[in-house]
């Protein structure tokens, strides 16, 4: 009993005396790949020939290689080989750096990998994530998981059935029915790579974004949950409960509003009958002012049921009406008799009608399509509080078989449909009669009525007004051509068509048969047939005007 109780004491010496040369070996022949004791309450030493030397240490358990402690209940030592196998409450602290815990560890000591399994957690201060099996490679800080887990940064919370999580650059890799949630989104996708320090989310699959209403389709880009700022490419689409949004490139700011959007971009209101469409090549919007401005190309559609509406220009701007009287006045015109009276649009009248709270701007080579009618200027505005088309330098309308032009034009519609006309100075009409042959009215201004879209009554006056009227007899056949001038013209319309037209206070003029009619010389001041300018469909208002 003596000599046994001799023996187990010098077995404890000699194995406190290897394991406190191992914990202090600076010189070991294995260099960092070496695991080294720190501390256990118990130690129990195995030599076993063909497997190697065990140490099996319980309670408080502690060992090191380079600058990774593993903490356990128990843990087991194959020095031979250099593995570990830890056993309850398992914690490895990698340089400060990344805390992992679970339940149960094998470690590889030559690779520097770890295996773990039960309730495992892996944090770097923070994010948490989570799994039942982790694989960790503690010298290049990358940790793998495919049995599904989950990731929580902040208010964001991430699952997925395969990660790979990048310790350096805190990036996390999520594969297989990946699911964000956010306070204000939800992601959905089968491939996400999201960075925990900076919460920014990058797509390389096709994903789905859920912000309220609003849901993105998205393949490639990034989006920063914490400031709200989108990149986009590869043809995104955006669907809202009011519209529609798609571009080949797009970028927005959650936070202030302000989006631009590239390459095709194509905005569709859901209003079937009273929204807009926008086609361009670049669109910026502002969300909070409910404003875009659209360049390169741009298209506007005013949607109807029937006769929609196309504008094209070299730039297309709209927003709140309610936000441009605070910056400039915008003038009320008035549909009688072309006169336009100098009252000004006020917050009042437009808060009575939210509706109509609305503007749109074009500069430079505008064309409007419309079956029942087109136009081409150089600049328009138009306000949906008056439903007015306001049309400057060098406008010309068509309807028809009529052109008509001016200085200015104003053009008010009904249920979006052509009503009145108003022309200021240089007001010319001119309607084309037959081969060569043109009606034509000049004057001072000029005031037309529609119905259903068509001209049905044109009133001009000048100092003097001047008429150029080509007769015809009951079979249509010319009969000879009226010139003449008067205070005031008006001419009645049937189909789009002259049928009469009657001349008011001092009436000058000659009536002269057709065979000494000169199609050349019958032609009034500033007379310009411009067909060539018209519209012909709505293809044609993509093309620049020359």
């Amino acid at each position: 009993m003596h000599c046994i109780k001799i023996c187990a004491l010098l077995l404890g010496l000699l194995l406190s005396g290897k394991l406190w040369s191992q914990a202090n070996n600076t010189n070991d022949t294995t260099g960092k790949k070496t695991i080294t004791i720190i501390h256990a309450d118990t130690y129990n030493f195995q030599n076993k020939d063909t497997a190697g030397q065990f140490i099996a240490l319980v309670g408080h358990a502690e060992v090191q290689q380079n600058r990774t402690l593993f903490y356990a209940d128990s843990i087991v030592l194959n020095q031979k080989l250099n593995i570990l196998e830890a056993f309850g409450n398992v914690h490895i602290n990698d340089a400060d750096s990344v805390q992992t815990y679970s339940q149960y560890l094998k470690y590889l000591g030559k690779e520097k990998k770890a295996f773990l399994k039960n309730k495992v957690k892996l944090t770097d201060g923070k994010g948490v994530l989570t799994t039942n099996d982790l694989e960790y490679d503690t010298q290049i800080k990358i940790g793998k998981y495919v049995n599904g887990g989950k990731l929580v940064n902040g208010q964001s919370v991430l699952t997925s059935k395969e990660g790979t999580y990048y310790g350096d650059t805190r990036d996390v890799i999520f594969k297989k029915n990946v699911v964000l949630i956010d306070p204000e989104y939800k992601i959905y996708t089968d491939t996400l790579l999201y960075n925990i320090n900076t919460n920014i989310t990058t797509f390389i699959s096709p994903s789905k974004i859920i912000n309220g209403n609003r849901t993105i389709l998205v393949t490639d880009g990034y989006y920063d949950l914490k400031n709200k700022v989108a990149n986009f490419s590869k043809r995104p689409f955006i669907d809202d409960s009011t519209y529609t949004f798609t571009a080949d490139y797009m970028a927005f700011n959650d936070s202030t509003g302000i989006g631009e959007f590239q390459g095709n971009a194509v905005y569709r209101s859901k209003d079937s009958t009273g929204g807009y469409d926008i086609i361009a090549n670049k669109i910026k919007t502002n969300r909070k002012e409910d404003a875009f401005l659209a360049t390169e190309q741009p298209i506007l559609l005013i949607k109807q049921e029937k006769d929609s509406i196309y504008v094209g220009a070299d730039t297309l701007r709209s927003g709140k009406l309610s936000t441009l009287i605070k910056t400039r006045p915008v003038p009320v015109i008035r549909d009688s008799l072309g006169a336009a009276e100098r009252l000004l649009i006020d917050s009042a009248q437009i808060a009575k009608d939210t509706s109509n709270n609305r503007f749109i701007e074009a500069y430079h080579h505008v064309k409007i399509f419309s079956d029942s009618l087109q136009a081409v200027g150089d600049s328009l505005f138009y306000t949906q509080f008056d439903s007015a088309f306001r049309l400057f330098t060098h406008p010309i309308v068509w309807s028809n078989e009529n052109q008509i032009s001016g200085d200015t034009i104003y053009l008010f519609l009904a249920n979006k449909k052509p009503k009145e006309l108003s022309v200021f100075e240089n007001a010319l009409t001119i309607s084309k009669a037959g081969n060569n042959y043109y009606n034509q009215v000049r004057g001072n201004s000029t005031h037309a009525f529609f119905n259903d879209g068509k001209i049905n009554y044109i009133h001009t006056r000048g100092t003097p007004a001047d008429n150029i009227y080509f007769v015809e007899d009951e079979n249509h056949k010319f009969i000879g051509v009226n010139q003449s001038t008067c205070s005031v013209i008006d001419a009645y319309f049937k189909d789009g068509e002259i049928q009469k037209v009657l001349f008011i206070n001092d009436l000058k003029g000659v009536m002269s048969p057709m065979k000494q009619a000169n199609p050349e010389s019958l032609k009034v001041r500033g007379f310009k047939w411009q067909d060539n300018l018209r519209p012909k469909n709505k293809y044609a208002v993509f093309s620049d005007l020359e």
